[in-house]
């Protein structure tokens, strides 16, 4: 186990490479000048030019990625004499649009967005193996067909629709939440559920229609498994049966797209971050792109693309808690 750990590791150090230097590449080619943004609206070209200098964007494209890695590990400045700024470790770019580095801007809004994304997959886990098990175990009875069919409504209403109907029958009409806000959970506990139910339940109804139909189709395929009907000759309760040797090898797949959903949504929830107004990584995201500030779309990428292949990671953890055949694979 320890091999293999070490292995993915170095597999996901590896990965994380490649993508800072493809998303590096992309970004060099993009028409905006940091130069230009550093030195502000007024300069000239030849003051731009003497920018782009300074700060080592005239450099070749490998010299300016070494920069730009070697950073994440040891800092760097951006700029010389008075009007150097310092961006320390970890240096994922600076933004000069904003005048901070894009760690610190990152981490502001990373909370909220890790609020987000827990409470949504906590809810739509919940909700989806239970309405799938449920379907399954009653297989081809009107209970099954009302919520599979239910499952297929909901799983095609569009995430922004879903929001605005929430926001005026709870918000507006009823008035039972306030509009939702972002509230640290160490400031006020009540206020931070209050005020992301209606952005959990939005995430939710999605991933947990989704999530319901997956469940039933591996339940069904599981609950046929000729070690089940072992189980049950044996004269073992169909609760043990269902829960000990049917549902836990069943959560297989519902594991793996889990971590993948998770992994993204710690990224942040662009759409519903921002129906919300909530200020999380997706809405610095989103807001970044209409700015065109490129240091702060990389650092994000580069975090998304760290959160997708950790959870990668974490998903081949736990097959093996979950389903004992993996040990022997």
């Amino acid at each position: 186990m320890t091999g293999f750990v070490l292995r993915r590791l170095l597999a996901m150090a590896a990965t994380l490479l490649a993508v800072c230097a493809l998303t590096f590449a992309v970004f060099y080619l993009l028409p905006s000048d940091p130069a230009a943004q550093f030195c502000g609206k007024d300069c000239s070209a030849d003051r731009i030019e003497l920018v782009r200098q300074q700060l080592g964007l005239a450099d070749p494209l490998a010299v300016q990625f070494w920069h730009y890695v070697t950073a994440v590990f040891a800092g760097r400045s951006y700029g010389t004499g008075p009007y150097a700024v310092q961006c320390d470790f970890p240096c994922f770019g600076y933004s000069f649009q904003s005048a901070q580095p894009v760690w610190d801007l990152m981490m502001d809004r990373l909370p909220t967005s890790v609020s987000l994304a827990l409470g949504a997959a906590v809810l739509w886990l919940v909700l989806g193996v239970g309405v799938g098990v449920l379907s399954a175990l009653r297989r081809g009875s009107w209970l099954d067909r009302t919520l599979m069919i239910g499952t297929i409504g909901i799983a095609a209403l569009p995430v922004y629709f879903t929001a605005m109907i929430l926001l005026y029958l709870v918000v507006t009409v009823a008035g039972l939440l306030p509009y939702p806000r972002y509230i640290a959970f160490g400031e006020h506990p009540g206020q931070w559920v209050t005020n992301l139910i209606l952005p959990w339940i939005t995430l939710a109804l999605l991933n947990a229609a989704i999530y319901a139909r997956m469940t039933r189709n591996s339940v069904i395929e599981t609950m046929a498994e000729p070690y089940v009907r072992t189980a049950r000759a044996k004269g073992l309760r169909e609760a043990r049966v269902v829960g000990r040797h049917g549902l836990r090898p069943a959560l297989t797949p519902v594991a793996t797209m889990l971590g993948m959903d998770l992994g993204g949504l710690l990224a942040g929830a662009l759409i519903t971050e921002s129906l919300f107004s909530l200020p999380g990584i997706g809405k610095l995201f989103a807001d970044s792109l209409n700015k065109a500030d490129q240091p702060v779309i990389m650092g994000i990428t580069l975090l998304a693309s760290f959160f997708i292949i950790s959870s990668n990671l974490v998903v081949d953890l736990v097959y093996a808690w979950i389903d004992p055949r993996a040990r022997l694979s």
